[in-house]
């Protein structure tokens, strides 16, 4: 109790030490959630066809009888995140779940699973000494690795491939929306894809506007051996040294890995691309209290994404007036924000 004697005071500071440590304890959601995916426990369901009780789950996973209560408490506890169901007769999906299917064209699963990869939470364990070193340019990222994670992606295969997946599942999410998009793409015959990975978010664009030839710039070991088709092409370069000309530029979840001093570069280098077809550069990243309302968890994503570029390469996320002063700062006079479903907006900025 407290001093003055009020059991509310206990109260209130029991309720703060379960928030401690809800907060402390988070990663057993990460790891849980990851080894559902390993385990392919969403498809299991969703083949499943009915709700599935814990002995029929077990004997699907092909797993030991013993192991039955070890994953009655991981389910317990997808469950209470909103994973998973459970009705008289077992569990079913949610809406969460189905986005980890592994069947369908929206999965989530590889971004999920790359988001507790070793490789990036080796940044997190080192993120203390990250604030106590006097290197201004530098991420946690490079603290735990020596390099930064564009290096590394480089040199280790394995992190590249797992970080390209789980890119291009987050892509995917723009086919449910990039057809309600015609107004952006008006006018627009040729798009280079700026950092576009292995070309996924050109491909949903081409099946909505097949008119349209778009090309995909992006570092020469990322776009290596990618097949291209009449209307999709390639090309390995460096985006900081030089962008083809076209009557859009995109640049998709590209602005937030990096600082304002080298947003500002890409931004002029975009400008360069497209000031003679008097085109304009497309942004699509996350911009900071755009929310609607009272939309908690959105707001909160955009903050994790915050830190989360911070610590993994030297970017951030941003509000308009952020975003506002580049487009300045690199010579564009205008610019249009066009928020879509989701976490991210759609910003359309003109010469």
């Amino acid at each position: 109790m407290e001093g003055n004697g009020k059991p509310e005071g206990a109260m209130e500071i029991f309720g703060a030490q379960a928030h401690i440590y809800k907060h402390a304890c988070n990663y057993v959601n990460s790891m849980v959630l990851a080894t559902a995916i390993q385990l392919n426990i969403p498809d299991i369901i969703h083949t499943h066809g009915k709700p599935i009780t814990i002995p029929n789950l077990v004997s699907a996973l092909k797993l030991p009888p013993h192991k039955s209560n070890a994953i009655f408490r991981i389910m317990r506890l997808l469950t209470h995140n909103g994973f998973f169901e459970e009705e008289e007769e077992g569990y079913v999906l949610t809406a969460s779940s189905r986005l980890l299917l592994k069947s369908e064209i929206q999965n989530l699963s590889p971004y999920a699973r790359f988001m507790v990869d070793p490789v990036l939470l080796a940044s997190w364990q080192v993120l203390g000494d990250w604030f106590s070193r006097n290197e201004e340019s530098s991420s946690a990222f490079e603290t735990a690795h020596g390099a930064p994670m564009w290096e590394i992606c480089n040199t280790n295969s394995l992190f590249n491939n797992a970080f390209n997946e789980g890119m291009a599942s987050d892509s995917q999410m723009m086919r449910l929306i990039v057809k309600d998009c015609g107004q952006v793409f008006e006018g627009v015959s040729t798009l280079v894809d700026v950092g576009g990975g292995t070309g996924m978010i050109s491909k949903l664009i081409l099946e909505a506007f097949p008119r349209l030839k778009c090309t995909v710039l992006d570092l020469p070991h990322v776009v290596a051996k990618q097949p291209e088709c009449q209307n999709l092409g390639f090309l390995g370069g460096d985006m900081f040294h030089s962008i083809p000309s076209a009557d859009a530029i995109m640049f998709r979840h590209v602005m937030h890995n990096w600082s304002d001093e080298d947003c500002v570069k890409l931004l002029k280098k975009g400008r360069e691309a497209i000031i003679a077809n008097k085109g304009k550069v497309i942004i699509d990243d996350m911009v900071l209290g755009a929310e609607k309302g009272n939309e908690r968890d959105i707001t909160e994503m955009k903050l994790i994404f915050d830190v989360l570029m911070m610590v993994l390469v030297t970017g951030r996320e941003r509000t308009e007036k952020e975003f506002e002063r580049l487009f300045i700062e690199s010579g564009f006079t205008h610019y249009k924000i066009i928020p879509i479903f989701g976490l991210t907006s759609l910003i359309e900025v003109f010469p």
